[in-house]
């Protein structure tokens, strides 16, 4: 194989993709132009800009949680807040998992559903890195991450 022709084979296959790229961004950027120009984009495209409805956690899954502070330094203390998301009342809050548990003398102080209220207190074997922060409202559950840093 010549190098010309090796020269152009290479040349076509990072053309076409480039061209299909372009192709697409036209496109984007003409529907977008269409939709935010003077007249109203054709209900076809309207449809498809549309943002779908923000769907609910599935049930048994839809309490928050929050912790702070967050980063937290081991020794240090933490306020876990949230609602329950349909559960009954805060019921158990779990920092780490078997065998790493990150929370130490957990105190439920609000067990209100629509905003409870735990205090806890970072273990000092807590060194860098994340841990789950757990809670159980009797009947729906919720997690967030805690970021641990010794310093």
């Amino acid at each position: 194989m010549s190098a010309k022709s090796s020269i152009l084979r290479h040349a076509s296959l990072i053309a076409g993709p480039a061209l299909a790229a372009a192709a697409i961004a036209a496109g984007t950027i003409g529907v977008a132009t269409a939709a935010t120009g003077d007249r109203q984009a054709p209900p076809a495209v309207a449809a498809a800009m549309a943002q779908p409805p923000a769907e609910q956690p599935p049930e048994g899954a839809r309490a928050t949680v929050k912790a702070d502070p967050n980063p937290a330094a081991p020794g240090g203390d933490v306020t876990i807040t949230g609602n329950c998301g349909g559960g009954k009342g805060l019921k158990k809050v779990i920092g780490g998992y078997p065998g790493h548990q990150v929370l130490k003398d957990v105190k439920i102080v609000d067990a209100n559903p629509e905003a409870f209220k735990a205090t806890a207190k970072l273990t000092t074997k807590a060194g860098d890195g994340a841990a789950p922060v757990m809670v159980d409202c009797d009947g729906e559950a919720g997690v967030t991450l805690l970021v641990t840093h010794a310093e």
